[in-house]
């Protein structure tokens, strides 16, 4: 583990693996981790506006659990973006099939749970008449 870290800070090292590659492929692979890290920097956002501007809710700490989620989720999205990069830069560069990630299936479930989840707590509010 510690190794793959230190992959993501040693530009030097992916630079001395394989063949330099076309340069519309890295630059391809670096808006896609851009794109990744815009994604991760709204569920923050998200989970920081859930914390502040939310009314509570009728079940106990539910905001706090919502704001608490979507900052991990933040969090997990940016590790896995950049650790992405680096395992498809370094598989450019030695010509190998791009790693295939289920990533994005996750968190696609893990946003429409949230979303069901929300859309419940909603409706027990305008049920309770809050």
């Amino acid at each position: 583990m510690w190794e793959a870290i230190r992959r993501w800070f040693d530009p030097a090292e992916l630079r001395s693996v394989g063949e330099p590659p076309d340069y519309r492929f890295s630059l391809a692979n670096e808006r896609t981790f851009l794109a990744w890290l815009r994604t991760g920097l709204a569920l923050v956002g998200g989970g920081l506006a859930a914390a502040q501007f939310l009314p509570q809710l009728p079940m106990s700490h539910l905001r706090e659990v919502i704001a608490v989620a979507l900052l991990l989720l933040g969090g997990a999205v940016a590790i896995r973006a950049v650790d992405h990069w680096a395992r498809t830069e370094r598989a450019i560069r030695l010509g190998q099939e791009l790693p295939a990630s289920r990533f994005p299936a996750i968190l696609a479930l893990a946003v429409g749970a949230g979303a069901v989840l929300l859309v419940i707590a909603v409706l027990l509010r305008a049920v309770g008449g809050r």
